[in-house]
């Protein structure tokens, strides 16, 4: 293939997309795609007139031919990252930044789309083709178009730079995430870690040659799976430290310190949405969100925090006094590494309920297998493993189908990536490459797109056995991957999950739902070596152990967002090298964190959500619990109509999942509720009411 990343065939050879491609690819595209901005840019309007199709599709269709490729190396940067690939990635991004800065300051463009929204075929458009008409405009003008030709110059410049310090950010936070380790010579360390957690740390410690069968030695390093158990199960306190130390230093040490570049990225923000005619950069990114604007994405987190913060002070003493207890001693502040040791160990205590008793019933295969078992039942699609096995990107890599159940029709395919590898990012997500497109008759092309985390991995010859907040991560990142699947907007720009971001969650939380009701779990938790259903009193203590400290949770996701909205519209405007972030960040967030002795250090070093893309989730981390409370209030019409109502699914599917971006998202809340939704719904379901 002359140009691999440019080829559009769905199913993709991944093993042909190498990194010596990067460079002549891109180059190619961004030729093309110029050639495409050109033509659409001329002095003449065509003979025949302006038209949707020459117009905005045609847009439509130059954006494409870049993004297209372009998502392919960053989705490889985030599974397969390299140094060859590092290197072209970041060679060709100040030109793909500039490529995508331009299209909304290129004024005979701008012209030319104002000028169809003035004929009298713009005017008559059907609803979802207006929307799109609509939203173009509002991008080209939030983008700059109506600005100065200096203001433009120095918008582009802006981009670039921004694109190039968020890469610079995240590729400290991965290299930083692999420079540490810790290796466990003596067994009586690690007293009170789950048998799985320790096999997987000597197995760990064997791929790297650092233990054998006759020497044993556990190593652990900072994906999630691996020190996670530590900081819960571990009775050491030194190992424990070491751990949360070693957690604290990721994007915060040496070549990998990440804080002056979040003061420039928070700079470069700020001057980019003054430049824009914003007072900051959540004002600027919230305008077409649910939320509007800074100043109330700011009262949400705040009005939250203000319900919860009681609950919060009793569960942050409770846990004081448990300690003090058990060690016959004064109550006062926990030690930072102490805080996820001691609440698993009162939980136990309490509910007689180990989370770890449940890693049986959940091994990987019946999970996905359960899981696409309920989404067929409820949403009316079918889900197979085709028998040949297509290109990916890495050995572990699953590909699957997705097909109507009723009409037989090929929906989309979709990749499953779950378990972590120094090469690939931490955290958990979803990405759509390819949104299918109508083709008359009323069929379309099918959707393509990939679901990745980083699960606790197999270990031995056993399955991958996932804990109950894994599931529920697979379960998250499904309902994402069903909203692009399942889309059937017309116009590509506007399916799936190009929703405003405070409501994008929406699907996603609301598939974790079927993790705790029991007609549910049954399609899936099944005991790995027996195959039986999760006991009555184990699942009535899980159930009874759901809200165990949900005040300190909802905290901390309050805290986030709290830091983040902070960041963005206060203190961004006075950002400079040099300034304490730990500093800020604990007088910020004094109300929103369990006080310890040793003051923890601030996330915003290793925030990905917020400093590894230009745009990301900044200003808008406060989405999560935005839609949480949706999701709480929507998921009350399967627990009143029936878990696995497909009267409820096939609603939820056509009033939400199908529509993607063609209607306001409020509107479609309430096609599927019937109301507006109740701002005490997650409350009520995290017993946080009253």
């Amino acid at each position: 293939m002359e140009h691999p990343f440019l080829e559009d065939e769905f199913k993709i050879r991944w093993s042909q997309l190498k990194p010596e491609n990067v460079v002549p690819d891109i180059s190619e595209a961004i030729k093309r795609a110029e050639d495409k901005i050109s033509a659409l840019s001329g002095d003449n309007f065509p003979e025949t007139g302006l038209t949707f199709e020459n117009t905005l599709l045609a847009l439509e269709s130059a954006y494409e031919t870049l993004s297209r490729p372009w998502g392919l190396v960053g989705h490889l940067d985030s599974v397969c990252n390299s140094d060859p690939l590092r290197e072209a990635q970041n060679a060709m991004l100040p030109k793909v930044s500039e490529f995508f800065a331009k299209i909304p300051l290129n004024a005979r463009l701008w012209n030319r789309v104002k000028s169809y929204s003035q004929t009298d075929e713009a005017k008559a458009l059907p609803p979802t083709r207006k929307r799109f008409l609509d939203e173009t405009i509002t991008d080209f003008r939030n983008s700059g178009a109506e600005l100065s030709d200096e203001k433009k110059g120095r918008l582009m410049e802006l981009e670039s730079e921004l694109a190039q310090k968020t890469q610079k950010y995240s590729e400290n936070v991965l290299d930083s995430t692999n420079a540490w380790e810790m290796v466990i010579e003596e067994e009586d360390h690690l007293l009170g870690l789950p048998e799985l957690a320790k096999s997987a740390a000597l197995e760990n410690a064997k791929s790297k040659g650092i233990a054998t069968d006759d020497e044993l030695k556990w190593r652990f390093t900072l994906q999630a799976p691996s020190f996670f158990p530590v900081l819960e199960h571990v009775q050491s306190d030194s190992i424990r430290k070491q751990v949360w130390e070693g957690t604290c230093a990721i994007g915060a040490s040496g070549d990998y310190d990440n804080t002056d570049l979040v003061w420039k990225i928070l700079s470069l923000r700020q001057e980019k949405s003054e430049i824009l005619g914003e007072e900051n950069f959540a004002d600027q990114v919230l305008q077409r969100r649910m939320a509007k604007d800074g100043k109330r994405a700011l009262g949400f987190v705040e009005d939250l925090h203000e319900r919860t913060k009681p609950f919060f002070d009793v569960e942050t003493k409770e846990l004081e006094d448990y300690k003090a207890q058990a060690q016959e001693n004064e109550a006062g502040p926990l030690e930072p590494w102490e805080i996820a040791y001691w609440a698993e160990k009162r939980r136990k205590e309490e509910y007689d309920f180990d989370d770890e008793e449940l890693r049986p019933y959940f091994s990987i295969g019946s999970v996905i297998e359960g899981m696409f078992s309920i989404v067929t039942e409820i949403f009316g699609v079918k889900i197979t493993e085709p028998n040949e096995r297509p290109d990916v990107w890495h050995d572990s890599v699953k590909f699957y189908e997705i097909h109507d159940a009723e009409k037989g029709n090929h929906l989309g395919s979709f990749y499953a990536d779950w378990f972590p590898r120094e090469s690939k990012r931490s955290g958990a997500w979803m990405n759509y490459l390819i949104t299918g497109e109508p083709q008359g008759a009323g069929d379309r092309t099918p959707h393509l797109g990939l679901m990745c985390g980083n699960m606790t991995p197999p270990v031995g010859n056993e399955p991958a056995l996932l804990k109950h907040d894994e599931v529920e991560t697979v379960f998250h990142e499904f309902g994402h991957l069903l909203h692009h699947l399942l889309g059937e907007v017309d116009i590509k720009s506007l399916n799936g999950v190009n929703v405003a971001w405070d409501f994008v969650e929406l699907p996603s939380q609301i598939m974790e739902n079927f993790c705790w009701a029991r007609e549910s779990l049954d399609r899936f938790a099944r005991h790995y070596e027996t195959g039986e259903l999760i006991p009555d009193d184990l699942f009535d203590k899980m159930l009874a152990a759901r809200n165990y400290r949900s005040a300190t949770a909802m905290m901390r996701q309050l805290s986030l967002g709290k830091l983040d909205l902070e960041l963005h519209i206060t203190e961004a405007s006075r950002a400079e090298p040099g300034r304490d972030l730990d500093e800020l960040t604990e007088e910020l967030l004094s109300a929103y964190t369990i006080p310890t002795l040793t003051k923890a250090t601030t996330m915003a070093r290793r925030f990905g959500h917020l400093f590894a893309s230009p745009t990301g989730y900044a200003a808008a981390y406060y989405s999560y619990k935005w839609a949480e409370v949706l999701d709480a209030d929507a998921f009350t019409r399967f627990l009143e109509e029936g878990i696995m109502n497909p009267q409820v699914g096939l609603e939820f599917r056509s009033k939400i999942l199908s529509k993607g971006n063609s209607e306001d998202p409020q509107k479609l809340f309430r096609d599927f509720m019937g109301r507006d939704p109740d701002p005490e719904a997650l409350l009520k379901r995290s017993g946080l009411f009253g």
